[in-house]
């Protein structure tokens, strides 16, 4: 058996086994008196007054848009790349949503990408950087990959070198959706997919030798998908399926408290954030085929006029990203229904 067939061989069995773990979860839930949700993420609804479509993917080359990235270089420019099992491209889509370039990564994988975020490289130089970082094998991978292409000059079809960095977190490894890079700092930053989020701290300098080990310096939502800093570096946010929330960044450019929950439109299979150039709203998008992208507009606390301070502990939902009642039933709701997207989540990927 080769090296392929052999990947695709523990793929499957980890997939049925997560699978496995997920039915039995729902299963618990059920023999505890409470009936179980089977559903698949919830269809799109209209947007709020706050929330508009800016364009459609719809070059059918992009099935599976997992991240998104604005343009330093490139008035208008938005960058998106597929998921799993395709080939190491990132797509430049234009103000109207059709693709504008195509930029292959000479030297890349792409066994899982999940992210993607605008950097420098070591001579300050824009820079993008993708996230080959998802492991629905729970923990098999030993380590895991960034990928750094150099931010094109000129917008046209091109392959371009990629720099390769072993990433590996100091309490093991976890999957992960959500990688952001701060833009005063250049530091790469990477939230863990779990109930029980945790974000984690690149070293200063990401290095090409040995590993690049990620260190726990905070919590994040539940079940994070993407994340983004904005471009003045004072606050990012972390989106999940459901909501996003936005944090205020220190003086020393270190992740900070939490800012306020952010509403997100209805989503396929919501997992991608960037800020928009001016850093006053957020673009959102969703796996699928033909899917909108939304603008977000951001809430007066968390944009760059903005003075952070940190929301009173218990004044909103953030992680749903719209405010909720109280009560048990509301929490178990909310329960439920992170864990039928889980259950989709592990379901639908291919083995």
């Amino acid at each position: 058996m080769n090296t392929a067939a052999r990947e695709r061989a523990v793929r499957s069995r980890a997939v049925r086994a997560r699978a496995g773990r997920a039915g039995a979860a729902f299963g618990a839930l059920a023999v505890a008196g409470t009936p179980m949700l089977l559903a698949a993420p919830p269809a799109s609804a209209a947007p709020s007054a706050d929330q508009k479509i800016v364009f459609t993917v719809t070059d059918p080359r992009i099935g599976e848009s997992s991240g998104l990235a604005t343009s330093r270089r490139h008035k208008g420019v938005v960058y998106t790349h597929n998921d799993s099992g395709g080939r190491p491209e990132i797509f430049a889509l234009g103000p109207d949503g059709r693709t504008r370039a195509v930029l292959t990564l000479a030297g890349a994988g792409a066994r899982d990408w999940e992210a993607m975020a605008i950097g420098a490289d070591e001579r300050g130089r824009p820079a993008i950087y993708v996230a080959d970082i998802g492991d629905n094998l729970g923990g098999a991978w030993p380590y895991v990959t960034v990928y750094r292409i150099p931010e094109p000059a000129v917008m046209r079809t091109q392959t371009l070198r990629a720099t390769a960095f072993r990433i590996k977190y100091e309490d093991g490894p976890r999957n992960a959706e959500a990688m952001m890079i701060n833009p005063t700092t250049n530091r790469l930053y990477i939230a863990s997919k779990l109930f029980s989020g945790k974000l984690y701290e690149g070293p200063a300098r990401l290095s090409t030798k040995g590993f690049n080990t990620m260190r726990e310096v905070g919590d994040a939502p539940a079940i994070a998908t993407d994340a983004a800093f904005a471009p003045d570096g004072r606050s990012y946010v972390i989106r999940t399926y459901f909501g996003a929330r936005a944090y205020a960044v220190g003086a020393d450019g270190r992740p900070g408290p939490s800012l306020r929950s952010v509403s997100l439109p209805s989503q396929k299979q919501g997992e991608s954030v960037t800020y928009t150039a001016d850093g006053r709203s957020l673009l959102v998008g969703s796996e699928g085929t033909n899917q909108p992208v939304y603008q977000v507009s951001l809430p007066e606390k968390a944009r760059p006029a903005a003075s952070p301070s940190p929301k009173a502990a218990g004044d909103d939902n953030a992680d749903q990203g719209h405010r909720e009642g109280k009560g048990p039933r509301v929490g178990l709701f909310l329960v439920l229904a992170i864990a039928a997207v889980v259950g989709y989540g592990v379901m639908r990927r291919r083995a």
